[in-house]
């Protein structure tokens, strides 16, 4: 069953502010591992590196850009975010966050009941 699975993209416009928006990638039903039966995934994405991220329970940082085009997947807790534009989501585990925000005035981020730890994925830049 070929569909689509949905992930919030963080960017900066051309005024330096930032923004969520939800997208899809697209899924393709092929055979993986054979013989596994097939299963859906989408188009690779090229990465140069994962790692671990915890946010410790009192971090908060009012704004900053993202260091680099990531993706991050929160595995543990909550986490708060919010754009320059004043709009605000909150994560839980499973969520999936595109950050491109790499210029601009940044977001800002806290995790919300305790620590959170999340998984994030190091993109290139030149990829969609």
């Amino acid at each position: 069953m070929a569909d689509s699975v949905t992930c919030v993209r963080l960017y900066s416009d051309d005024f330096g502010e930032s923004h969520f928006e939800d997208i899809t990638f697209d899924m393709s039903s092929i055979q993986y591992a054979p013989p596994a039966p097939a299963l859906d995934i989408s188009v690779p994405i090229e990465a140069s590196q994962c790692f671990w991220f915890r946010f410790p329970k009192d971090w908060s940082d009012a704004a900053h850009p993202s260091p680099r085009r990531q993706l991050f997947v929160l595995l543990e807790g909550q986490v708060e975010g919010w754009t320059s534009t004043g709009d605000t989501r909150v994560f839980g585990p499973g969520d999936r966050l595109l950050m491109e925000d790499t210029t601009g005035k940044g977001h800002g981020a806290r995790p919300l009941g305790g620590e959170a730890v999340a998984l994030v994925i190091s993109l290139s830049e030149n990829q969609a």
